[in-house]
């Protein structure tokens, strides 16, 4: 990990975990510059952090150790988990966010990411499908790292799941509540539809956030579900 990580600023706001590691949440922090961010994340008051931190420029910076618990998720969930913060790795990237200009992400912070990413997942056989964004974890309140990030680069690097590219239903809901059934049986908070159904096309479909249910969103999801029961999401 050495290598990986080029500083160190430990913050006080963690604990022990109460699960083992099974996934990854992205973030961004929605601050600038990076060093406000930090403050934060180190800010006893603040009660928030993350395990790390990776600059636009791509310089990474551990704040808690990966055996101890950061607060980056809050009131989350996955795939049946409610505490988040103690099954996860959270990383933050350095970025404006919607609230302060949202755009493309750093070619160099992505450069960072990569190999931080594939340590994280190799070192606790953490599944595709369980790298995901904190708007995945906590659809009600996030919209973060949003729809400009690139998670097909990520893919690439079989670091998370692609988008899929062959459906093989064209629309194989009967109705919007066998979606949403659907929607938490593969991982989701459906307690808020619209904001969960923006959540997913953020993720799977991002050039078209609208909250709606619609074909191809339903086609997605079926997709995502025919692939991890046949075991093709590791």
């Amino acid at each position: 990990m050495g290598e990986l990580v080029h500083r160190e600023r430990l913050s006080p706001n963690c604990n022990d975990r109460k699960l083992p590691i099974n996934m990854v949440v992205l973030h961004y922090t929605e601050m600038k510059p990076v060093e406000t961010a930090l403050d934060r994340l180190c800010d006893p008051e603040a009660g928030v952090s993350a395990h790390y931190v990776i600059s636009e420029e791509g310089e990474v910076t551990l704040l808690v150790p990966e055996d101890k618990r950061a607060w980056h998720a809050g009131v989350s969930y996955w795939r049946g988990i409610r505490d988040v913060n103690s099954a996860s790795i959270g990383i933050e990237l350095d970025h404006p966010g919607h609230g302060l200009g949202y755009r493309p992400f750093a070619e160099a912070q992505i450069d960072a990411l990569i190999p931080l990413l594939h340590s994280i997942i190799q070192r606790y056989d953490i599944p595709r499908a369980n790298v995901v964004g904190h708007s995945d974890v906590a659809p009600q309140r996030k919209t973060d790292p949003g729809e400009l990030f690139p998670w097909e680069r990520l893919a690439e690097y079989h670091l998370c799941l692609p988008r899929p590219e062959k459906l093989e239903q064209g629309d194989p809901f009967d109705n919007d509540a066998a979606f949403y059934l659907a929607l938490e049986r593969y991982g989701y908070d459906i307690t808020d539809g619209h904001k969960v159904v923006e959540a997913f096309q953020r993720r799977w479909r991002p050039e078209t956030i609208d909250g709606q249910i619609c074909g191809q969103v339903r086609a997605i999801l079926f997709q995502l579900l025919l692939d991890r029961d046949r075991g093709m999401t590791r």
